[in-house]
């Protein structure tokens, strides 16, 4: 019995450790042109039991509402760093295709060429451990997509932002407890 709960103590402590580490990368804010962001939420998108990234959402002002995000026309950023050896670019885009679909209830044809221009701009090249996206949207430029602070490819529109967004925040998210992570809940 002794041994089971050290076994157990072992356990809980490598995790919390581990979960501790795993919102490395995840600044408490972030700037878009001059103006400042704070941090909503950050949380880690898992896949069985691999971490793969940490996110993090930015916005003017912090909010629980999801769909209020989605649907806001006003600076935010969502930053994603690469913590596992498991993410691959290939893995990514069906990841955010999926997601594209999920957020859009399977009607992607309107923004499908965006879709197309994103995935392929910031996904084409290699994907590695330490990898940093920043998916930057500004109501003036659209969504800027960065990997390790160099841009990769800005996406124009509103509703290719309202998809994206959606991929974490929809009523179909990623992950659901990483979207309660990222409302701060």
């Amino acid at each position: 019995m002794r041994k089971l709960q050290l076994t157990l103590v072992s356990f809980f402590l490598l995790i919390s450790s581990y979960s501790l580490h795993a919102l490395d990368g995840i600044p408490k804010s972030f700037t878009i042109g001059t103006t400042p962001m704070v941090l909503n939420g950050q949380g880690t998108r898992t896949k069985f039991i691999i971490s793969v990234y940490n996110a993090g959402l930015f916005l003017k002002v912090k909010s629980k509402n999801p769909q209020q995000i989605i649907d806001a026309n006003e600076p935010m950023a969502i930053r994603m760093k690469i913590v596992s050896g498991f993410a691959s670019a290939e893995k990514m885009k069906q990841a955010l295709l999926e997601g594209f679909n999920n957020s859009t209830n399977g009607n992607t044809a309107p923004i499908q060429a965006e879709i197309d221009q994103l995935l392929k701009a910031a996904f084409s090249g290699e994907v590695a451990k330490g990898d940093i996206f920043d998916l930057v949207y500004t109501p003036a430029s659209g969504t800027q997509v960065l990997k390790n602070a160099k841009t990769m490819t800005v996406v124009r529109g509103i509703e290719i932002k309202k998809a994206l967004f959606g991929i974490w925040l929809s009523d179909r998210p990623a992950q659901a407890s990483l979207k309660s992570e990222m409302l701060g809940k």
